[in-house]
Parts: structure tokens; C-alpha cells; sequence
């Protein structure tokens, strides 16, 4: 069984290759302190997105909305992802071999997890069920509500000219 790098690793380069497919352009910010995997640049619109690996027993995908830092083997914090520090969850299903996106407008003020249904609900529920087949087409063209963090406008064109004394 490969390790949680290499399956994290795995769907990094799966939802990489579908962003790509799909016509945007990546870029993969610098050192492991990021809240997100990568940006997609989709016609200039720039979307953060956290990625995940899951594999799922055919009928629930899992798309856990949250990490976990490691000291020594143990959880020293976990960190809820929301629409302040991503503009997407991306998920990679060993199972269905397939990517979801789950717009972090859903993901409220910090849940743990959101539950992707591949199937109906045996006892025929539809009220309150994601159906995972909603999930495989992310719209890249909405403008995302919060501006990547880390990035501000260049303060030059805001600066007045400096006099020639």
C-alpha cells in the first residue's frame, strides 16, 4: 500500500491533469505552509485549491474538509478549510478514478467532512444528499469571493511620485 505522501502526491497530479484538461493554467506555490495544493488560472480568474485523496467504498465518497499537522506521529493542530483560505476542495477517488470539486462556499464555518453520494440512498432519501455526479464539473468561471491570501495589490501605482529633489 503506498504511503499518505504518495497517495496525496497521486491526486495532486490526477486534479492537475484534469484542471489542465479543462483549460487552465497551474502554478504551485512555494514550501509546505500553504492552505492550498495549487492555483488554477482559468481566463485570469485565479481559484486556490486544496487537494485530497480519498478512496471510496462505491456508494460514499468522503471529501474530508480538513488536515492535520504531525509532530513525532501525533496531531499537534487541525485546521478546517473554508472559503476565507480556499476557493475549492478537490477530491481524487482511487475507486471511481475520477476528480470532484466542492466550491468552499459549502464548506461553512469549518466542517470536518461532506459526504459525495455515487448512488441513490437505499431508503430513497434526497433531501440533504450531494450526488457526486454535481461535483465532477467545477465552474472555473465564477469570479472567487476572497482574493488569494498572501496576495495584495502593488502599492507603486498607489504611490505619488516622488519629487526630482
Amino acid at each position: 500500500m503506498a504511503s499518505l505522501k504518495q497517495k496525496g502526491d497521486l491526486a495532486e497530479l490526477k486534479v492537475a491533469t484534469d484542471l489542465m484538461e479543462r483549460g487552465c493554467r497551474l502554478a504551485i506555490p512555494f514550501g509546505e505552509d500553504s492552505d492550498y495544493d495549487l492555483i488554477a488560472d482559468k481566463d485570469g480568474q485565479l481559484h486556490r485549491v486544496q487537494i485530497k485523496y480519498t478512496e471510496s467504498d462505491g456508494a460514499i465518497i468522503i471529501l474530508r474538509c480538513r488536515s492535520h499537522s504531525l509532530t513525532k506521529g501525533k496531531i499537534r493542530q487541525t485546521k478546517h478549510y473554508t472559503s476565507k483560505t480556499v476557493d475549492w476542495i478537490a477530491v481524487y477517488d482511487r475507486t471511481t478514478d475520477r476528480c470532484y470539486y466542492c466550491p468552499s462556499s459549502e464548506l461553512g464555518e469549518g466542517r470536518s467532512e461532506l459526504s459525495l453520494r455515487l448512488i441513490p440512498a437505499r431508503n430513497g432519501q434526497r433531501l440533504g444528499i450531494r450526488d457526486a455526479s454535481s461535483y465532477t464539473d467545477p465552474d472555473l468561471s465564477r469570479v472567487p469571493k476572497v482574493e488569494p491570501a498572501g496576495i495584495e495589490p502593488a502599492t507603486s501605482a498607489l504611490q505619488t511620485p516622488r519629487s526630482a529633489s
